[in-house]
């Protein structure tokens, strides 16, 4: 019984850390591609980007760069979560070494 509390103490931790992450992640999102794409584009096309305004160049380029960039910190914050609960090696299949003959 004291297994199953603290199991489920365990995935309640990693999933409040999990959506911690989400959250700040969604937030640097939404500040680059609402933030920088909107509101402060009039500020942002004073500067200049390879020719192009930055408030320009942040609505049609920046933000997708932004956002690829976070889906792979996302998954590196993820494995280093996943190793820090043990849930990294929990739910591999195991693999049978048949030899063909």
């Amino acid at each position: 019984m004291a297994d199953s509390e603290s199991s489920q103490q365990r995935r309640r931790d990693y999933w409040r850390e999990n959506l911690r992450i989400m959250a700040w992640l969604l937030a640097v999102w939404f500040f680059v591609s609402y933030g920088c794409g909107i509101l402060f584009v009039e500020e942002l096309n004073k500067i200049s980007l390879g020719g192009f305004q930055l408030g320009f160049w942040m609505a049609q380029q920046g933000s997708i760069y932004v956002f690829v960039v976070l889906i792979f910190v996302y998954v590196r914050l993820m494995n280093k979560l996943d190793k820090k609960y043990g849930f990294d090696k929990e739910d591999e299949p195991e693999t049978d070494k048949k030899e063909d003959a």
